[in-house]
């Protein structure tokens, strides 16, 4: 059963940031996963307004997204997410 994982970010400093940028897709195919939505535009239907970036990938399963979110490649890219964002990650079971 396919997982999402959905991120909103706040960017703080958007030079940091492509850093991140550069090195997380990498690490995202080679856990076979792939972007749904990757800072697209977004609109507010209920509830307080959206100012976040957001970002939507899908994996094969819990357990792949899970594994590719610890695995050593994704830690490392995360390091460059420190100090240039701050969000959510959180991860859902699909059907």
């Amino acid at each position: 059963m396919s997982a999402f994982v959905i991120a909103r970010v706040n960017v703080t400093d958007a030079d940091k940031y492509e850093n991140y940028k550069a090195l997380a897709p990498a690490t995202i195919a080679k856990y076979q996963g792939e972007y749904v939505a990757r800072g697209g535009e977004v609109a507010t239907f209920e509830g307080p307004e959206e100012t976040s970036r957001v970002v939507v990938l899908r994996f094969a399963s819990m357990e792949a997204a899970k594994t590719w979110y610890h695995s050593p490649e994704y830690q490392a890219a995360k390091t460059e997410r420190e100090g240039a964002a701050d969000g959510q990650f959180i991860v859902v079971e699909g059907l």
